[in-house]
């Protein structure tokens, strides 16, 4: 704190000042463009739960005007940091694009070309699981070990662990009875 500040003139919100703007903002863009992947990949799940009938028009309201706020304070970030909300959209060239085109995507439609929300919300409708395991080290010295197992999709999981499953050997059953005999 400043000999001249109080407490309260740094309590109370200032605007932001980004010291670069545009595409040269640092990570301001990728991180409005990561921000804007999320709203537009939730929004798509809320559109396919509310076409399957799993939301009450409560939920619903809810969702809709949390998804607006959200896309409002994108908007204004790119304001604050004069960047096209359109250069939110990255081309990945043959791979395609981040977002859909301005025509824009409807969930369970398909597409020519699908975006990379497209694919990503195919997946969470879908369902994936992914295991790997990697060992990082230095000098020959194997020193983290991590395995990782990751279930993405937009429906519940079972919160309850799985319980092994006994299976009955009649032939083991046999031999045991007649041991016992």
């Amino acid at each position: 704190m400043q000999p001249n500040e109080s407490l309260e003139s740094l309590l109370d919100p200032k605007p932001v000042e980004p010291k670069t703007t545009g595409k040269d903002a640092g990570l301001a863009p990728l991180l409005l463009t990561v921000v804007e992947l999320v709203r537009q990949l939730m929004e798509a799940q809320v559109i396919r739960r509310m076409e399957a009938g799993l939301l009450d028009d409560n939920a619903l309201d809810r969702a809709a005007e949390s998804l607006s706020k959200l896309e409002e304070q994108v908007v204004k970030l790119c304001d604050v940091f004069e960047i096209d909300p359109a250069d939110l959209n990255v081309d990945l060239g043959e791979i395609g694009t981040l977002l859909p085109k301005s025509s824009g995507y409807y969930p369970g439609e398909n597409s020519a070309n699908p975006s990379i929300l497209e694919l990503l919300d195919r997946l969470l409708h879908t369902g994936i699981v992914l295991e790997g395991s990697v060992d990082l080290g230095l000098a020959q010295l194997s020193l983290i070990h991590a395995k990782l197992q990751l279930v993405l999709t937009s429906r519940p999981l079972d919160s309850k662990p799985a319980q092994p499953r006994l299976i009955k050997n009649e032939t083991v059953d046999k031999t045991i009875e007649g041991a016992k005999a």
